[in-house]
């Protein structure tokens, strides 16, 4: 069994893909995990699991030169036999872990230089320019390192071009958080969105569909807005009228909404970093057993209409997504039928359950 320390600089201590599901899994099967954090909270052992806190620090340029810093010393204090970086700034960390004789892995949770040509405060130009320069030095240094984990298959494709050690391990839902659906008699007239709210997820025309449904549906948001400005002006919109917003839930907090909820949301802007994306909600939706409403996108329709559990439309289309809402509202039936459908499909093919083999055949493997 081997030592093994994830590290991260940017994500909460708790964080789904690292904590719940790799860390935990790979305790399970008998390795001695540490998770280092910069979450300000302490240090802790939780689940077999030994986290070290290195500090929480204001701003993105502290976490971007300071944290990485401490992160870097909390690591070699601790003379792991592998070291997972889960954060694109901690690079630089895993060349001077393999510089020391250490074995390194990259966990790609997104296609960053993907990501920075999205970021609409770039510009273009700045956008392209930074998108090159990462992407260049992620291939110099990927390359360098003994494998990557990848969170799609498409981000797994990129990368075995640059590493043959890769293998793609999905953020699927544990069956276990969803062993029992809310029973269908006690569904709301209500359709809830789960996840960080923010313009290019779509919460502008979220909203304005609200405004237009014929239904009594209300819309329940469960998630934490980016931008103070962009909360402030979404409430502003007639159709705020028809919000619930619960603010960031707990996993109980979010498991009780889906329960509530006739369908799960998930309508994207089709920005080049979401077009190839598996979002961990709309599995999540499956596995609560609601229909989706989903961004029309060829993968997430292959996904949606292959396994007859919801609709796809035009993100960019408020009445489409009233449309969509209403129509479950109005027809129950369909709804738990295509929720049901959904729900197979989870517990078939889209859990945790074979991700979690590929993650400890992986670790076997380096």
């Amino acid at each position: 069994m081997a030592k093994i320390a994830h590290l991260t600089s940017a994500h909460p201590r708790h964080d789904t893909r690292i904590f719940v599901k790799q860390c935990r899994t790979l305790a399970e099967h008998g390795h001695e995990v540490h998770l280092v954090v910069a979450d300000g909270a302490g240090a802790a052992r939780d689940d077999g699991v030994r986290i070290l806190d290195v500090g929480r620090l204001p701003g993105r340029v502290n976490r971007m030169l300071r944290t990485t810093t401490r992160v870097l010393a909390a690591a070699r204090a601790l003379d792991a036999d592998v070291y997972q970086l889960h954060d694109p700034e901690l690079i630089p960390i895993g060349l001077r872990l393999k510089q020391l004789g250490k074995k390194v892995v990259f966990d790609a949770h997104e296609d960053v230089p993907a990501q920075l040509l999205a970021k609409p405060y770039l510009g273009q130009l700045s956008g392209r320019v930074l998108s090159h320069s990462f992407g260049a030095y992620e291939r110099y240094a990927c390359r360098r390192f003994d494998g990557i984990i990848a969170a799609t298959p498409f981000i797994r494709d990129k990368f075995l071009r640059i590493n043959r050690a890769t293998v793609d391990v999905n953020n699927f839902p544990l069956l276990h958080e969803f062993d029992a659906p809310a029973a269908w008699s006690g569904k709301q007239a209500e359709v809830c969105y789960v996840g960080g709210i923010s313009a290019i997820r779509g919460i502008r025309e979220l909203v304005r569909a609200c405004a237009l449904l014929r239904s009594p549906a209300r819309l329940a948001l469960a998630g934490a807005f980016a931008e103070p400005a962009l909360e402030r002006e979404v409430t502003a919109y007639p159709g705020w009228q028809r919000v619930v917003a619960h603010g960031h839930l707990d996993r109980a907090g979010v498991r009780h909404v889906m329960g509530r909820a006739v369908a799960g949301l998930v309508t994207l802007h089709p920005v080049v970093n979401y077009l190839d994306a598996l979002p961990v909600k709309m599995f999540e939706y499956m596995a609560a057993g609601i229909p989706v409403i989903a961004s029309r996108f060829p993968l997430w329709r292959e996904i949606v209409e292959g396994a007859a559990c919801g609709v796809c439309v035009d993100p960019g289309d408020p009445a489409a997504i009233a449309a969509a809402i209403d129509h479950f509202v109005l027809h129950p039936e369909l709804a738990m039928r295509m929720g049901e459908n959904g729900r197979r499909a989870v517990l078939d093919k889209y859990n945790w359950q074979p991700e979690s083999r590929k993650l400890v055949d992986f670790y076997a493997h380096i």
